[in-house]
Parts: C-alpha cells; sequence; structure tokens
C-alpha cells in the first residue's frame, strides 16, 4: 500500500511533489496542523490517533513547504511556514 500512495503523490499535479521517494510513518497528533481551507474556514483534517505516511518537500527559492499526509483512504497535501505556521490545504484527495 505504501508503494501506491507513494505513486499517486508523484502523479499529483504539483512538481515538487515528484520528488518525494521515501514516506515516513508519522502520528496525526504530530501532523494534524490547524490550517487555512479553501472556503476561508479554518480546521484540523487528520486524526490524532492514526498514523500516516509522509513526507516534507522544500519549495525552491520559497521559504514555504509542502507537507503530504496519506493514508489508504486519502491524500492531503499542506502549505506552510517555519514550524508548520500559517497552514493552508492545497489539495485533499480520496483514494
Amino acid at each position: 500500500m505504501k508503494e501506491t500512495i507513494l505513486q499517486k503523490i508523484q502523479a499529483l499535479p504539483i512538481p515538487e511533489l515528484r520528488e518525494i521517494s521515501v514516506l515516513n510513518e508519522l502520528p496525526g497528533s504530530y501532523l494534524n496542523l490547524e490550517c487555512a481551507l479553501p472556503n476561508g474556514q479554518s480546521a484540523k483534517l487528520l486524526d490524532d490517533n492514526c498514523t500516516y505516511y509522509a513526507a516534507q518537500v522544500e519549495r525552491p527559492g520559497n521559504p514555504r513547504c509542502y507537507g503530504v499526509a496519506a493514508d489508504e483512504t486519502q491524500i492531503a497535501v499542506f502549505e506552510y511556514g517555519c514550524n508548520g505556521a500559517d497552514a493552508q490545504l492545497v489539495l485533499w484527495m480520496r483514494l
């Protein structure tokens, strides 16, 4: 399943995500940032009690990073500043 999720992440329309070659297993409580949603509201989307496949990708020439969290049912891509500041949801899809 981990390899399938990695392939789906690499196929997303965000070029920087093609660089991801390893996914780490991290607890939702570590990844679950309060983030701005496209509708302007803020929320936490992940389950603190679950484990996710995750990766962080730095953006060349940009102080913000992409963070990816995925499991067997979803992929969430966030953009955030240093230490997870000002997180925004970039993409969310069900698998």
